[in-house]
């Protein structure tokens, strides 16, 4: 389970000293706790699926970081945040390339019917549920977007 590998990986960043990694680890592991207390107050759990899209999501911000850092030549808090980013994707399961998301977005379109833009949400909703954690959805919504025009 992920959080199990989270809960080892800070041990193990603890004992090495690595302090990078038992600051970003910490970080997950209190972005999931906030996201299981609004989930207790709903009668409801944190799922792999919902820990993965927070994942992805942290990833996302430390990347418009580091080009806002970049554009203010700031490299070593660029450095900092791509150290991040590289942490947190060691959780993720392997990423789908652009190849792979396009075929997912054709298949997908295929099953569900889709026949144009009014589609594109019922096209992302199923995308999200099969494929959480594993794909840029920013791309797919791009590639579903052209493919449904």
């Amino acid at each position: 389970m992920l959080r199990d590998r989270l809960n080892e990986h800070l041990k193990t960043a603890i004992r090495n000293k690595d302090q990078r990694a038992v600051c970003t680890v910490r970080l997950i592991l209190a972005a999931i706790k906030d996201r299981d207390i609004c989930a207790r107050g709903r009668g409801e759990e944190v799922g792999e699926a919902e820990i993965l899209t927070l994942l992805q999501s942290m990833i996302k911000q430390r990347r418009d970081s580091i080009a806002m850092y970049e554009q203010g030549c700031r490299m070593d808090l660029a450095e900092q945040e791509q150290e991040e980013v590289e942490i947190i994707q060691s959780f993720l399961p392997h990423q789908m390339t652009s190849g792979e998301i396009e075929s997912a977005v054709d298949s997908v379109i295929g099953e569900i019917k889709a026949a144009g833009l009014k589609d594109m949400g019922r096209v992302m909703a199923a995308l999200r549920s099969r494929y959480a954690g594993q794909m840029d959805f920013g791309q797919a919504s791009a590639t579903a977007k052209n493919r449904l025009a």
